[in-house]
């Protein structure tokens, strides 16, 4: 377990060099908290313990990482020798005032595609984008991000190559843009949804296309609701 931490970290911050991890996010927010409210700083177990890391090593690990990117000092021959700096202070409100929505895979504007396998590179990546949160609901829970493939949905003003940010959400209204899972085909695709009668119809939002229809709605899974498109500036 130990040594999984070490790798997800190192590559995470190799991905994200100059800027913060969520964990590392998460640990500068707790050290700020738990100082304010206890008057000294955590230990690295206290650290852990509220991030989900069990190695101690691996808080060592981001802890330097901080430290080297200017966002905490330390005095390794003091018991909780912890200190934030004067740039945490200056970017504390942007963190804030951020969300990052985790990009977790591709969803198909067209027609419907097999949905590919939980080992497929595109999924588990520890990858995310970043919003500002003006642009998303108050409840922010439940949000993840999706890169568009196809052009089924271009009137919709998304392309190719767009990402699209959703809210996990079962329940829905008649011309929501929603992500839907085709059980019995197990097959994906992003869609327009309509209740007609017994039958679902999926509308895409190109007019070269024909619509999709469910005739057993309960052979589909509405995963999740189009709240914002990022467009992809080419």
């Amino acid at each position: 377990m130990e040594d999984a931490e070490w790798i997800r970290d190192r590559r995470e911050a190799g991905v994200v060099k100059g800027k913060l991890s969520d964990r590392q996010q998460r640990m500068l927010t707790f050290i700020e908290e738990f100082s304010a409210e206890s008057g000294y700083p955590p230990s690295i177990r206290e650290i852990g313990s509220n991030v989900g890391i069990s190695s101690t090593s691996v808080v060592n690990y981001n802890l330097n990482r901080l430290v080297d990117e200017g966002y905490l000092s330390r005095d390794k021959n003091v018991s909780r020798g912890l200190r934030l700096t004067d740039k945490f202070a200056q970017v504390s409100r942007q963190i804030v005032e951020t969300i990052r929505v985790p990009l977790v895979g591709r969803i198909f504007a067209s027609e419907p595609v097999p949905l590919p396998g939980t080992d497929s590179p595109m999924f588990g990546v520890e990858d995310a984008i970043e919003l500002t949160r003006e642009l998303i609901p108050s409840n922010a829970e439940g949000l993840f991000a999706l890169e568009v493939q196809g052009d089924s949905m271009i009137d919709a003003m998304i392309n190719d190559g767009d990402i699209v940010v959703m809210k996990h959400e079962p329940e829905w209204r008649n011309g929501d843009m929603v992500a839907v899972w085709l059980k019995d085909k197990e097959e994906t695709t992003l869609k327009h949804i309509y209740r007609e009668g017994d039958r679902i119809r999926l509308q895409p939002a190109n007019p070269t296309m024909d619509p999709i229809y469910v005739e057993n709605p309960e052979h589909l899974q509405v995963q999740g609701k189009v709240l914002l498109v990022i467009r992809q500036m080419k």
